[in-house]
């Protein structure tokens, strides 16, 4: 399994399928074992899902919500809005990410 660079709250760039160009925050990582890692982008990705009446809920409805997205599709995105790739550095006693593109800490 390789490491996951990507971390929630992060911005992100989608960069392959429907939703190509969009961007949003990571709000959650999904990592099962056996499987690859998929990411919760907010805005991307919406589908609408279909809720059967129960008690606390009795008339129902269709809500829509954020489905995953395979971590390969998105990329780190910098303060210019395009995509990147990760460096690390050390400053002082600490290891901070770093964009490749323009050298500032994220």
């Amino acid at each position: 399994m390789t490491k996951i660079k990507i971390k929630r709250g992060d911005n992100v760039i989608v960069t392959t399928g429907k939703n190509k160009g969009g961007k949003g925050e990571v709000l959650q990582i999904i990592k099962k074992e056996g499987k690859d890692p998929r990411v919760i982008v907010a805005g991307i990705n919406v589908i609408k899902k279909h809720v059967k009446p129960s008690a606390s809920n009795p008339q129902g409805n269709i809500v829509e919500r954020e489905a995953p997205i395979h971590i390969s599709n998105v990329a780190l995105m910098d303060k210019n809005g395009k995509a990147t790739k990760t460096g690390s550095k050390m400053e002082g006693d600490k290891k901070v990410r770093v964009a490749k593109t323009t050298g500032e800490t994220l």
